[in-house]
Parts: structure tokens; sequence; C-alpha cells
């Protein structure tokens, strides 16, 4: 199983993934993680991956143009590929879910 993970943070996942079930799982070969900076895929000197909501407001949202890239790019060449977006406002990943492969 092979699993690509894009985010802003990836030094965050360092420790998790190496010192968890996750972690055995890769040093016996069964799953390999690869960490993606969403900022290599970023715009301009600053490699900008945000801009400000849609109408005014607090904040700051991923622009979807930079999600998609990164995602097209890390699925090119590949015949199966299942995408999980997280996000405050969708619908509750479970272990059913998984394991039925929704």
């Amino acid at each position: 199983m092979k699993i690509d993970i894009l985010t802003l943070f990836p030094e965050m996942f360092k420790g998790p993934f190496d010192k968890s079930i996750l972690g055995r799982a890769l040093e016996n070969g069964l799953v390999e993680i690869n960490i993606h900076d969403l900022r290599n895929w970023g715009l301009g000197v600053r490699r900008t991956v945000d801009d400000r909501p849609y109408g005014g407001g607090v904040g700051m949202i991923l622009r979807v143009d930079i999600i998609e890239k990164a995602v097209s790019e890390l699925k090119k060449g590949r015949k199966s590929t299942k995408v999980i977006l997280l996000d405050a406002t969708g619908k509750k990943f479970t272990q059913g879910m998984a394991r039925d492969g929704r």
C-alpha cells in the first residue's frame, strides 16, 4: 500500500508514523508513506498556497487549484488511486468506511 500525504507541516508527521503501528508496517515493508509539502506546488517566490475567503472574513483558505495540481501530479501513472480530503465539514471517516473501501 502506498500513501501520499499533502500537508503544510510535513515535519509534524515524523513522530506519529515512526513510533506507532504504522512504524512497524513501514519496517516490514507493508506500507510506503510519503509526506509532501503542499508548498512545493505553491505559486511565486513565497510558494503561496492560500488566499482570503471569498466574501471577506477572517482567516485564510487553501487554494483548490494548488491542491488539484498536487493531487494530479501524484496520481500520474497510477491505475487505481483513492483520494481522501480531510476538512472540517466532511463526513466522519470511520473504520467501517476504510474496511469497505469507501
